[in-house]
């Protein structure tokens, strides 16, 4: 599932009734060059997602939204952006993995986009953004809970404001960090073989075939309460964010997606060439990517 706020909003403006198309004027050629640039970082985003070549249906879902607002004399970039991977079979996952998007979308953009957009970054008395990912997280999980028997999502999800990334995580949906040395994964994963790293009982590469590696520990929708992971990480010049579900890393090595990653021209045609590496590693899972790149 992908939505954009932007995206949204252009549809709407460019809808009408159709005139008949007018004479062109003749181009006025100017002898001066005016250069027009945007001081201050943006966004350039990536994002795609694939069924692979073994599953019936797609059980990821996705959210996407990005602005940018000129705030006390600075430009400053606003993200959100969300990656679930549905559990359950037939369509009670991407049932799962969808309404918790939508949830987590909608709580996030109340608790911190809004007030963001009314300038209360001051105001003492907001909740800090960590709380407002673990109440969105919550929520997500209980109405998951709630309305799609015997099912579950992993979910993770990244608010990026300026320069500062703020992440909610369950599951093994991941996010690293992109810089132009390699590939640092953010998020700890929830699994049984991550469990099985952490204690030295098995090694990266093991645990990419490991029969137990698709065995979760903690996912949303498991029950009435979660316990919600939340990182911090700065955003570097010249780094990128990768959420990715397990159809990509548990696929392609890290290095070949940092190689992928470094060799693409931008953020989508990286998104891009990631999946189609993981449908060529064989493509068992569903394969979802967001890319978001910081620029000047």
């Amino acid at each position: 599932m992908g939505f954009r706020f932007t995206d949204f909003l252009r549809r709407s403006v460019g809808r009408g009734k159709k005139v008949k198309a007018e004479k062109k004027a003749p181009v006025v050629k100017s002898a001066e060059t005016t250069n027009i640039s945007q001081e201050g970082p943006s966004f350039l985003v990536g994002k795609g997602s694939h069924i692979g070549k073994k599953r019936e249906h797609n059980e990821d879902a996705f959210f996407t939204l990005e602005c940018t607002l000129k705030q006390n004399g600075e430009i400053m970039p606003f993200g959100l952006f969300i990656i679930a991977d549905g559990m359950g079979g037939h369509q009670a996952g991407d049932l799962a993995s969808a309404l918790a998007t939508r949830v987590v979308a909608h709580s996030l953009m109340r608790q911190v986009y809004l007030p963001f957009l009314r300038d209360e970054e001051k105001d003492s008395s907001r909740r800090p953004i960590n709380e407002a990912l673990i109440e969105a997280l919550s929520d997500a999980s209980l109405a998951v809970y709630e309305t799609v028997q015997d099912a579950g999502t992993t979910l993770t999800a990244a608010l990026i404001v300026g320069t500062h990334a703020y992440i909610g995580h369950v599951g093994d949906s991941r996010a690293y960090l992109v810089t132009e040395k390699d590939l640092q994964q953010i998020t700890q994963d929830h699994s049984l073989v991550a469990r099985l790293i952490e204690l030295g009982q098995a090694t990266p590469e093991e645990a990419m075939t490991h029969p137990q590696r698709n065995i979760l520990y903690r996912a949303l929708g498991q029950g009435s309460s979660m316990e919600v992971d939340t990182y911090f990480q700065l955003l570097p010049a010249g780094s990128q964010l990768l959420l990715c579900s397990d159809g990509l890393w548990g696929s392609v090595p890290e290095r070949e997606m940092a190689a992928i990653i470094a060799a693409a021209p931008s953020p989508q045609i990286a998104c891009r060439r990631l999946i189609e590496a993981a449908i060529t590693h064989g493509g068992d899972d569903n394969i979802t990517a967001i890319l978001i790149a910081l620029t000047e």
